[in-house]
């Protein structure tokens, strides 16, 4: 059996991962808050983020978390391919939990629907990542710590959808963000936990990418994205703030003069009333 590193960096993988997963849960809280008060296109394309922000916030905890991962005796490598479709699975997954919570009439079926179907797409991806490993070895897991880091996971999205149907100030949303992403790594880490390696010592070169070569960059990359988007719509204003911005421009001016300068139908006609009538002279 080859020993298992889960931070072969110290802490700093695991911290790093769970600012990551906190990062993906709080732009996605907010976009689902955003598209909540608004609707039709708007509406989508705030869902769209959401599930964007969540789903990648998973994937780059999960590969970052990666990274301090390593195995006595063995190199490791990764499987482009099952890799980028670990990341399509959980954006497509998340984004059909978001959509039945955002289009839902029925909340609560609603929240149950997108709350499973969101958990196992997190579970999904994540041992899709773990099928992606190559190294000599072969890979076992513990059925019932397999079941309970899926039972997690659709706790955690249950928790996610519901904090984005119920969560409105921003303080409330860093909040329950920083508790998302620390159930988020929870899922990972009882997953990790799951898994034992028997290694098969061999010469033979490993296909695939390493660490470094693929998931390194496109973690970066997708973190980029977090950062870059958060910023995005920490500075664009809200419906309420636009409708205040509007108001604000209005030429309020103008519309108290024009307001005075004709006075109301009641009145007008006792004016009418009381003036004197115009009389017609031949000369």
């Amino acid at each position: 059996m080859g020993h298992l590193d889960h931070a072969a960096f110290g802490w700093l993988t695991p911290v790093l991962s769970y600012v990551m997963a906190c990062i993906g849960a709080a732009l996605g809280l907010r976009c689902t808050v955003r598209a909540l008060s608004t609707t039709g296109r708007a509406r989508r394309n705030w869902l769209v983020t959401a599930a964007s922000a969540i789903g990648t916030g998973i994937w780059t905890m999960h590969f970052v978390a990666m990274l301090g991962f390593g195995v006595s005796g063995t190199q490791i490598r990764y499987n482009v391919p099952l890799t980028v479709l670990g990341l399509v699975v959980a954006v497509a997954v998340v984004g059909v939990g978001i959509f039945a919570v955002g289009y839902g009439r029925d909340r609560r079926r609603a929240l149950a629907l997108g709350g499973l179907t969101t958990g196992l797409g997190v579970a999904s991806m994540h041992y899709l990542g773990m099928a992606a490993l190559r190294l000599h070895g072969r890979v076992s897991y513990d059925p019932l710590l397999v079941a309970l880091s899926v039972v997690i996971a659709v706790a955690v999205a249950t928790a996610a959808l519901w904090a984005g149907l119920n969560i409105r100030s921003p303080a409330a949303v860093a909040g329950a963000s920083l508790v998302l992403g620390g159930a988020v790594s929870s899922m990972h880490y009882t997953g990790m936990i799951a898994v034992s390696v028997r290694v098969t010592p061999s010469p033979a070169a490993l296909p695939g990418a390493t660490a470094m070569q693929f998931i390194f960059p496109l973690a970066v990359g997708l973190g980029s994205y977090l950062f870059l988007t958060s910023a995005f719509v920490a500075l664009s204003p809200t419906a309420d703030e636009r409708e205040a911005s509007k108001a604000a421009a209005s030429p309020v001016g103008e519309r108290e003069t024009s307001e005075a300068a004709v006075p109301p139908v009641g009145e007008q006609e006792a004016s009418e009333a009381a003036a004197p009538p115009v009389e017609s002279r031949t000369l």
